[in-house]
């Protein structure tokens, strides 16, 4: 910040404050709340907080895994899973799936969630979620660092091949990303965000704007 003060540090030292900036400030983010079958047939359903999408075609979203969760394994295994929106009537729902459970519990039970089949893949869906993307894996990363340490994350990505949207959400063939009310991570040891209506705003690309001929453009022709 030109002219003021900073708060500097390097990664490796530690950040020297009450609580780690870094996912707060990448933030908020979108929530995977992601659902798989075991090869046993159980169901599992957890949110990540470290999720996004990667590409238009082919259609690709990934989320990291701190640690080989049954999540991971089960996608390992089977290769599918799904991801569904989590909004702010499934938030309470979408935390009771955050907690630690032996892999032969059912989070949708737990939660109270309905584990809804879907069409291409075997892991069930939320029910309750008005969006969900079938999904099929492409890619299973474990991260390094810059010293090509292996971590303990594991980058799962894979392809949408199914979509599920409440046709409440669409006015005139356009999503509405507001009327669905989704929350998004915000960092910290508790924070949520949401989105509404009167948070949004537009902006259009410039690339995107409509050319228009300036002074110097028409003189050119004179």
């Amino acid at each position: 910040m030109a002219g003021g003060d900073t708060h500097f540090y390097r990664t490796v030292d530690g950040h020297g404050l009450a609580h780690d900036p870094f996912n707060a400030i990448v933030g908020p983010r979108p929530i995977g709340w992601i659902s798989t079958r075991s090869v046993e047939g159980i169901a599992n359903l957890a949110p990540y907080s470290f999720f996004n999408a990667f590409s238009y075609t082919p259609p690709l979203i990934g989320f990291s895994s701190i640690g080989w969760k049954d999540t991971v394994a089960n996608v390992e295994a089977t290769g599918e899973f799904v991801w569904n929106l989590a909004t702010r009537p499934l938030a309470e729902a979408m935390n009771l799936t955050s907690a630690s459970l032996p892999a032969t519990e059912d989070e949708f039970a737990c939660s109270g969630l309905t584990a809804e089949p879907s069409r291409l893949v075997s892991a069930p869906r939320v029910g309750e979620s008005p969006v969900n993307f079938e999904c099929k894996l492409t890619q299973l990363i474990r991260l390094t660092g810059i010293d090509g340490q292996d971590s303990q994350s594991w980058l799962v990505i894979g392809q949408v091949v199914a979509v599920h949207i409440d046709q409440k959400l669409l006015v005139n063939g356009v999503y509405d990303t507001a009327a669905a009310a989704p929350i998004l991570r915000a960092g910290g040891p508790a924070a949520y965000a949401g989105i509404t209506h009167e948070s949004m705003f537009s902006m259009t690309r410039p690339d995107d704007q409509p050319q228009q001929k300036g002074r110097h453009a028409d003189d050119h022709h004179r």
